[in-house]
């Protein structure tokens, strides 16, 4: 049976995969094994993002929370790295987010912190499934008074607006900034937050209806705000997704800084400021071969793990490191909060420009970005992990190994939440690559739907 957690939470369409009967015993499980031990009656955080499934999975996901005894406070819509904060600032027992980050709207997932706002183990999210899979069996569920409440808190995301700008006293005083919110979770908090700290600020797609999240908008649809960012002769654009945990930039030509430029920034500058712990960046392996480069050139540390930014965590909490994160977005500054945080990541980009002078085009030469293409085979959910069984996939992936050994590298994984698998190769040619990467990508597509 295939795992229900991905590198990300649960995922899956609202409505089918991701049920309202599913969403109630995840409630249950996930409260019954994150609180069992308290002998205090326990209090989990709920907030979602802007998708028009959210209310109805968050009220069944409560029920489940309120049956096993356990309160819920309701926060709305917020960004997932507000409810990772507010879960340590209330010093409640567990937070939940429902979301599918950047994913298309009919998508939604649900993801848990623990209370001290960190993504849970994988030994933590298989009790779970394990008590989903034996039905709840030999838990007593309470009656009467025993029963759990749901308060509603819609008034906390001013809370985090407030400890981004505790983190971050930035004066953004005459910096022309236009924000993309993906008619997302980032659409108040981020936008209140950089207009409070001064910035001369254009918004855009902060108008979330339901159905908008990510549509053409956000950090996977860069193409307005590089636009944008010209037109309006602004300093720097940032890209948040639905539920901004994750940013990308774009600097005042209208090029994109992904998430290795902005850690590369931001790290050699946390290293000349002695505040980057140990020299040490850590990254996955899907980061580009440049950032590794530039490690070298700046004497930092590039730590390396499998892809999925709770793994990049588990490393930096395993080695003390502060900084780390992933080419798609998700920084971790661990200094000051417990997870990818999109807006936290924006404000240390703006840091390093402020406090330099320099524009980001300038910053972002720190790191030399090799040719990559990245495409993605649709494949369906229950295959992907399996696409090396297919020998004619397997064969096409070592000739291309033997191809680019030496000059670059190929990298093929399953996503951790959605039914794809990703192609990735690296090498001096993009041309190349890229039609390279287009030829597997429809082979594993051909093949394994």
């Amino acid at each position: 049976m295939a795992r229900m957690f991905g590198t990300d939470g649960v995922r899956g369409i609202a409505g089918s995969e991701l049920s309202i009967e599913f969403a109630t015993k995840l409630g249950q499980a996930g409260a019954y094994v994150l609180t069992r031990k308290q002998e205090h009656q326990a209090t989990i955080i709920v907030g979602c993002d802007t998708r028009i499934s959210g209310g109805m999975l968050a009220s069944a996901l409560m029920a489940g929370i309120c049956s096993v005894g356990a309160n819920a406070i309701f926060v709305g819509v917020m960004p997932t790295p507000a409810i990772a904060y507010l879960t340590r600032r209330h010093k409640v027992d567990a937070g939940v987010v429902i979301s599918a980050s950047h994913n298309p709207m009919e998508f939604n997932g649900i993801k848990f912190f623990n209370g001290d706002g960190y993504k849970l183990s994988d030994a933590l999210e298989d009790e779970i499934e394990e008590m989903i899979h034996n039905n709840m069996k030999d838990v007593v569920l309470p009656i009467g008074s025993g029963v759990g409440k749901i308060d509603y808190r819609f008034d906390l995301r001013d809370e985090y607006i407030g400890f981004m700008k505790r983190c971050m006293p930035l004066d953004l005083s005459g910096m022309k900034i236009v924000v993309d919110c993906a008619e997302g979770a980032a659409h108040y908090t981020s936008v209140k937050t950089l207009q409070d700290l001064g910035a001369d600020l254009i918004a855009i797609h902060t108008n979330p209806d339901g159905t908008n999240i990510n549509s053409n908008c956000g950090s996977t649809h860069m193409d307005e705000l590089m636009a944008r960012v010209v037109y309006e002769k602004a300093d720097i654009g940032i890209a948040f997704d639905g539920d901004a945990d994750r940013m990308l930039a774009v600097d005042e030509h209208g090029q994109m800084v992904d998430g290795d430029q902005v850690m590369a920034i931001c790290g050699t500058y946390m290293k000349k400021k002695g505040k980057l712990k140990k020299d040490t960046v850590v990254v996955t392996v899907m980061s580009n071969l440049g950032f590794t480069l530039m490690g070298e050139k700046e004497g930092i540390h590039v730590e390396k793990t499998k892809v999925g930014d709770r793994y990049v965590m588990e490393n930096m909490l395993e080695n003390g490191y502060n900084l780390g994160g992933e080419q798609s977005g998700h920084v971790i500054f661990l200094d000051e909060n417990t997870t990818g945080d999109g807006l936290l990541s924006a404000l240390h980009l703006l840091q390093v420009m402020v406090d330099t002078g320099k524009p980001l085009s300038e910053l972002a030469e720190v790191m030399e970005v090799l040719p990559q293409a990245l495409l993605n085979a649709k494949v369906p959910n229950h295959k992907k992990e399996n696409f090396m069984d297919y020998q004619e996939i397997a064969d096409a992936v070592t000739e291309l190994e033997q191809k680019f050994k030496g000059e670059g590298r190929v990298l093929i994984r399953p996503s951790g939440t959605e039914p794809l698998v990703r192609v990735m190769i690296e090498g001096k040619d993009q041309d190349v690559i890229d039609a390279e990467a287009k030829k597997l990508a429809e082979l594993i597509t051909r093949i394994m739907l």
